[in-house]
């Protein structure tokens, strides 16, 4: 409950003046009753109509004023509700900003993406509710009890009664919900998990024939959250039959007590129908009451997972230094780096020691899980080093400042990735302030100028969720570009290039060794001819450098890399290797 009033701390007028109007609106609701009396004591025992007349009257107005205050009472619970969890949605999204690769990796997408959206409207509306009933509804029940004190003091023990059996009923009811709303939820996060996987690799799916098989997948996923709704369901469903039992049965005896006063002169017939009323005013409360508990069970549950998020610290710490590559001839150096992700039990790398000069090209390859893409994803700072050190142009790279570290250092990873917008609005995440002849410069590099100037609008062209517009080549090459765009320091691409053709990577390649002098290439690729021409080739083998040279010393005694060249180019004769592709080999060779 601290967690959901919490919440409302930016909203304290709103927070007050919702439940001050609706407890107003409670206060005319308790003078009906005693009215509804009077006119049957006075007005229709007396048989004086304009008195009736009066009297219903002023229960008209009470009415009416009621519905003003309940109104108001609703506007203000809604912006307060409303404008909270805004800004718990600003806060979630800020937080997941913040994190690291790893703390992402740990959480999952999936839970994520329930947690800023259905997590934060079950938030949302138990907010809205708390504002409009949590006081109102205690305020009738108890003022109910008071005012039955007031017309009869044996019927009013029924109420003493009857409301502490209530109240136990819906706090033992709430408090086997709570953690069943809980599990819930992570049925649901497993549940969009699961849509989120199909959707993104729906081309997948079809191409191999598995459509039978994910639906039956999702079928068990959606099964279980059916099951887990249906028992917390079957539960708070006893809520509202249960209060309805225990007041009709003190309804009953308001009846039977009321009954023998009337009978014995001690009670107008008046006072027992207000008598009535004050508990059918306690039955529809605790109706309320008993849902609200329900949405309260839900937005507490949903409250604590926001908060797991929200509590989250990310691990890295960064420094204020900034990369000076004046500092040293050395852009990259790791001294005897390992990296272990977690939970995982074993290194994904070990021992890694290797420098890279500035302006040198290296190139990395490996087999698949060997290591690569974990290499890579240290020189930017994504995770860090679980062992030995990572340093950048001669500083450790835990000395530098997020901000500076990340436009010094560019990474296209392994799956392009567009924004929707524009050609322009893309290019320009790297540098805000480029113009026109820097994103055209850019692209030209990429090799993805003739895809720009083949559009109608070019730089303006639309870009679609996902950049579903466009191929992948081209989405790999407006990557590459967007990285240029920022003018790096060190520019790594991961396997970013492995949808082009190999004329068009070739040409990549080559006006790649046209950047400025001191800009150092890191290129990730399966293609071993890729890799030729690198000034440095270091060769992973499940997570362990086995090899670091030119293309030509790596042939000689690296059998690994070997292996790897051999696979991709035919054998000339027995122990003897050749170029399989006519002028390819030559070409990059040269």
């Amino acid at each position: 409950m601290k967690r959901l009033i919490r919440l409302l701390e930016h909203h304290r007028l709103e927070s007050v003046l919702a439940p001050l109007f609706k407890m107003t609106e409670a206060l005319f609701d308790l003078l009906i009753p005693l009215i509804m009396a009077d006119i049957i004591n006075n007005g229709i025992a007396g048989g004086d109509t304009a008195y009736l007349y009066r009297r219903c009257l002023l229960m008209v107005l009470l009415g009416a004023v009621g519905l003003a205050c309940s109104v108001t009472a609703q506007y203000f619970a809604a912006r307060a509700a409303v404008e909270s969890c805004a800004q718990v949605r600003r806060s979630l999204f800020d937080k997941i900003q913040s994190l690291g690769f790893a703390e992402t990796d740990a959480l999952g997408t999936s839970t994520l993406i329930t947690r800023m959206t259905s997590d934060v409207n079950q938030v949302q509306n138990g907010l809205n509710l708390f504002l409009r009933l949590f006081l109102r509804s205690p305020f009738i029940v108890l003022g109910a009890m008071v005012m039955a004190f007031t017309i009869n003091v044996r019927g009013a023990l029924i109420f003493a009664v009857v409301i502490p059996v209530l109240g136990a009923a819906v706090l033992a009811i709430m408090l086997q919900t709570i953690p069943r709303y809980q599990r819930v939820q992570r049925l649901l996060d497993r549940l969009t998990g699961l849509t989120r996987e199909n959707l993104t690799g729906v081309r997948v799916v079809r191409a191999f024939g598995r459509e039978p098989d994910e639906v039956r997948r999702f079928e068990q996923a959606d099964g279980a959250l059916l099951d887990g709704q249906l028992r917390v369901g079957r539960l708070s469903a006893l809520m509202n039959p249960l209060t309805y039992v225990i007041v009709n049965l003190g309804v009953a005896a308001v009846l039977q007590a009321g009954a023998a006063g009337v009978g014995a002169g001690a009670m107008a017939m008046g006072d027992v129908v207000a008598l009535v009323n004050y508990m059918s005013q306690i039955l529809l409360e605790m109706v309320k009451l008993a849902n609200l508990v329900v949405q309260l069970t839900k937005a507490i549950a949903c409250a604590e997972r926001i908060d797991g998020v929200l509590a989250l610290q990310p691990q890295m710490r960064f420094g204020t230094a900034r990369p000076d590559p004046a500092a040293s001839e050395n852009a990259v150096e790791f001294l005897n780096v390992g990296l272990a992700y977690s939970p995982a039990g074993g290194e994904s790398l070990s021992n890694i020691t290797f420098t890279a000069k500035k302006g040198q090209t290296i190139g990395i390859i490996g087999g698949t899980g060997s290591g690569k893409t974990s290499l890579v994803s240290l020189i930017p700072r994504y995770y860090d080093a679980t062992s030995g050190q990572v340093r950048l142009f001669g500083r450790d790279i835990r000395e530098y400042d997020q901000g500076s570290l990340r436009r010094c250092v560019s990474t296209v990873l392994q799956k392009a990735q567009l924004f929707s917008g524009t050609i322009r609005s893309n290019l320009l995440w790297a540098d805000p302030a480029a113009g026109d002849a820097q994103l055209w410069a850019a692209l030209e590099t990429a090799q993805a100028a003739e895809i720009v100037r083949g559009k109608a609008l070019q730089l303006d062209e639309p870009v679609e969720q996902g950049g579903r517009n466009f191929s992948g080549g081209q989405k790999q090459r407006l990557s590459i570009a967007r990285s240029l765009v920022g003018r790096p320091e060190i520019l790594i691409l991961d396997d970013s290039s492995s949808a082009l053709d190999y004329a068009t990577d070739a040409a990549l390649r080559r006006a790649l060794h046209a950047l400025p002098p001191g800009v150092t290439v890191f290129l990730v690729s399966q293609r071993a001819t890729s890799l030729c021409h690198a000034d440095q080739i270091l060769v992973l083998d499940e997570g362990r450098l086995v090899g670091a040279g030119r293309h030509d010393q790596l042939l000689q005694s690296c059998p690994v890399y070997r292996d790897i060249y051999e696979s991709q180019f035919k054998r000339a004769e027995p122990g003897g290797i050749a170029d399989a592709r006519p002028g390819l080999a030559g070409e990059e060779m040269a």
